[in-house]
């Protein structure tokens, strides 16, 4: 079944990377509403998938940010340099259901941009470990502005760099993550964000998928948890992504975008005090280190999927890889036994099939199965 993602991302006229392969919510503090249902939601146990083929499709978003902690110029570009040394060192060894190794999605920062910053990323890239897409921090902007923002750096990365999607017609085309999970305005007293109609500015700049969520524990949390949906702005309010239509339940409409949530649970296998279950939020980092095992499973019974295609499964992940403070983890010996851990998963189940995929991969995979492509058979 080697040819089952690359035969998905061939459908449906899918975007295509540039240079291949070259009044808001609560999340828990809201006791009545759909903080209640999310709350509710979240203290169920999901069922595990019958014994039948699952395809996990695993995605790590990371909201890669090389000159945060107040790094200067030459500190974030040696954070750069070592991603794009250690990573093909370390992983380029695996190989996925497909026979493709990691990826990693890298959602760079606007407001950090500087070549020195991108160039060494867009090379890993094009060594096909990955793909560079769209973060951005901003703080009382305006609708104006934010397209102005967009509209320049997706310039920059696709052509200055030769990053970025282009659907059938040419057009550039990108993902977004939110900086401070800020989306529409969403944070508290509009911290962080500023433009309450940011999906359509969004849609209109070309962005073809929002990877934002979930953000709990923080404040804004949206009542929609694990699922992949549509949304668009809702007039008079900002936060409109708290609202949308499931994928699959109708077609979508032109100022609607997609929005896939990485998984939200509860860990009922690492409790606190021995009792109380850990939130379980798709995060990698030194507290929360990547598991093939109990991790892995708490994923997958998050159910994140397309209604018509149950069995594909998607594992939107999220970290902030560039710090220093992160590179134990995400360039190190937890994240090399996580794939060592998959192959093996896969070596002693053959119902069971992973898949290395970058945020247009997912989003393209997402599409095919709206539309009811059912890819290769053995």
């Amino acid at each position: 079944m080697n040819v089952w993602l690359l035969s998905l991302l061939g459908a449906l006229g899918a975007l295509s990377s540039a240079r291949p392969p070259s009044s808001r919510s609560r999340f828990a503090a809201r006791i009545s509403g759909a903080g209640l249902d999310v709350s509710l939601r979240l203290l169920v146990r999901p069922r595990w998938l019958p014994k039948t083929p699952i395809h996990v499709l695993i995605c790590v978003a990371d909201h890669y940010e090389p000159l945060s902690q107040d790094a200067d110029a030459l500190r974030g570009v040696t954070r750069v340099r070592h991603w794009a040394e250690i990573y093909p060192r370390l992983f380029g060894r695996f190989r996925d259901s497909d026979g493709r190794p990691p990826r990693h999605t890298f959602f760079f920062p606007a407001e950090e941009y500087a070549p020195g910053l991108v160039d060494p990323l867009a090379e890993l890239c094009r060594a096909g470990f990955g793909e560079v897409e769209i973060h951005l921090h901003h703080h009382n902007d305006t609708a104006e502005n934010l397209r102005r923002t967009l509209d320049a750096f997706k310039k920059t990365l696709a052509e200055q760099h030769g990053l970025l999607s282009r659907d059938p017609t040419g057009a550039v085309r990108y993902a977004f993550i939110h900086g401070n999970w800020a989306l529409c305005n969403s944070r508290p007293g509009g911290m962080g964000c500023g433009v309450d109609h940011e999906l359509t500015v969004l849609v209109e700049t070309g962005c073809f998928v929002d990877m934002t969520f979930p953000s709990a524990p923080v404040a804004n949390q949206p009542p929609i948890i694990n699922r992949i949906y549509y949304a668009r702005d809702l007039p008079g309010r900002g936060a409109s992504h708290e609202a949308g239509t499931p994928i699959g339940q109708r077609p979508p409409e032109p100022d609607e975008l997609l929005l896939i949530q990485g998984p939200l649970g509860f860990d009922w296998s690492n409790r606190k005090w021995g009792m109380l279950p850990r939130l379980e939020n798709g995060c990698l980092q030194e507290s929360q280190p990547p598991d093939a095992g109990h991790r892995l499973d708490n994923w997958v019974r998050a159910c994140v999927h397309v209604p018509n295609r149950p069995e594909w499964r998607f594992v939107k992940l999220h970290c902030h890889g560039a710090t220093e403070d992160a590179h134990a983890t995400l360039l190190g010996e937890p994240m090399v036994r996580f794939h060592e851990e998959l192959a093996r998963r896969a070596e002693r189940d053959p119902n069971f099939q992973y898949h290395y995929v970058t945020a247009r991969e997912m989003h393209n995979l997402a599409k095919a199965a709206e539309a009811g492509f059912r890819g290769a058979r053995r």
